[in-house]
């Protein structure tokens, strides 16, 4: 029988040099994906955009940018970003992606480490359910 903790989730985080996450998700030149378990984390691919933002918060509303970047986002329930615009981050929630935006750049080898902790502890519901793992009784909750 499979171990639940060996399920694997797919994350993608918005980079600039595939070692760090480093973009905004308008800007980003690529989107690393991984799949991480409580237990293991494998590379599968670079998705890598030829068009761009400018972090400047001004788009050009004659090109759409953001579709490309969702629709690379098929599979993933997380995709971790430095920033994310309003709509941007509505059409990701919308494709059933959790965005999750941070302060600072960060490696990538650190953002997997935190999936995994988080994935070896108390898992939020959203990622429960994404990772077909039942809710903790009332009891189990308690005990930890």
């Amino acid at each position: 029988m499979n171990d639940p903790a060996d399920a694997p989730l797919r994350i993608a985080i918005a980079t600039n040099d595939l070692e760090h996450l480093d973009a905004h998700f308008g800007s980003c030149r690529s989107f690393a994906i991984w799949e991480v378990s409580a237990r293991s984390a494998r590379f599968v691919e670079a998705v890598e955009f030829d068009a761009t933002t400018d972090q400047g918060g001004k788009h050009d509303d004659s090109a759409d940018r953001i579709t490309p970047k969702v629709e690379a986002l098929t599979g993933c329930a997380l995709l971790f970003v430095l920033a994310i615009g309003g709509p941007a981050a509505a059409k990701v929630v919308r494709a059933g992606v959790h965005p999750i935006k941070r302060k600072d750049p960060e490696p990538i080898a650190a953002v997997i480490g935190q999936v995994q902790t988080m994935l070896n502890g108390n898992i939020p519901p959203f990622l429960r359910k994404v990772l077909g793992r039942p809710a903790p009784s009332f009891m189990e909750e308690e005990a930890q």
